[in-house]
């Protein structure tokens, strides 16, 4: 594969301080390139709600990947994705690449919007992290021994971070990837049931799941004094996403990669080594 970027050409990673972004960013860095992170305490910063941070963050930069807070699926989203495009290329920036979602409508909306613009574009259409256990709202839970979701017996591929971020990698530096929406997934249908089980297994603990009522998961989170738009969001998520629609493999990480994606098994025994679901990161 040719490398895209040339010699000094900074590649902005927004949102690269989180799951995505921060392997990105080190992925980058390893291989000697040039990184901007694009966050708020960046310098310079970026917000996504303050359009006046964009232009400065992309100023240089030869690509960009596209990590939207807090999700697609909110209202502007789109507006801000035509927005940021729209100033990534009157500043130069040549290829972006999205992180997406599948089966969301709106998360397709923003697709659309940044295939519009003309820009040399990837998709990574993604399925629900496995490092939403590790690194998410979920972590404390798995800790506890007791996992409470709106999820029932439907099955989700989900993806481990570092196979999108290996992606990621591929689309902003090399050639044959522009154009492509790589729907990226694990290899295994598992309930969430299943993959709390799995964890279980890893670790040798007792974790249970529960799987409640979308009303008393919205009052639970209440309770525990989460905002009021972050219960709205996650309630809308769990009561769209898993009614089905995902339940079924993608082959993105093969075609973008040449390699079968990791097992969220895998996942499960090597983050069980970190000794973070004890408490106490090694």
């Amino acid at each position: 594969m040719t490398q895209i970027t040339r010699d000094g050409e900074t590649i902005l990673v927004l949102g690269g301080t989180g799951k995505t972004g921060r392997r990105v960013a080190e992925r980058l860095k390893a291989r000697g390139l040039p990184v901007r992170v694009g966050s708020r305490s960046g310098s310079p910063p970026f917000d996504w709600t303050d359009p006046g941070t964009w232009a400065p963050a992309l100023d240089g930069a030869a690509a960009a990947y596209l990590s939207y807070q807090p999700d697609l699926a909110v209202p502007g989203a789109v507006d801000a994705i035509r927005g940021l495009t729209e100033t990534a290329l009157a500043g130069g920036t040549r290829r972006l690449v999205l992180l997406s979602g599948r089966g969301e409508e709106e998360a397709q909306a923003c697709e659309k919007a940044l295939a519009d613009a003309g820009a040399e574009w990837t998709v990574l259409r993604c399925a629900w992290f496995a490092q939403n256990f590790s690194e998410g709202e979920l972590t404390d839970p798995v800790r506890e021994g007791e996992v409470v979701l709106p999820a029932g017996d439907v099955g989700e591929p989900f993806v481990d971070v570092d196979d999108i971020a290996d992606v990621a990698v591929a689309a902003l530096t090399e050639d044959g990837h522009t154009g492509q929406v790589y729907e990226l997934t694990g290899p295994r249908l598992l309930t969430f049931a299943d993959a709390v089980a799995e964890i279980a297994e890893a670790t040798g603990r007792d974790i249970r799941y529960i799987s409640v009522a979308p009303d008393a998961f919205a009052a639970g989170l209440r309770a525990q004094g989460v905002p009021a738009e972050a219960v709205d969001l996650l309630t809308y998520l769990f009561t769209t996403l898993f009614d089905g629609r995902n339940a079924h493999l993608g082959d993105g990480v093969q075609r973008a990669l040449g390699r079968p994606p990791a097992d969220f098994r895998d996942f499960a025994r090597r983050t069980t080594a970190t000794g973070i679901w004890n408490g106490a990161e090694q």
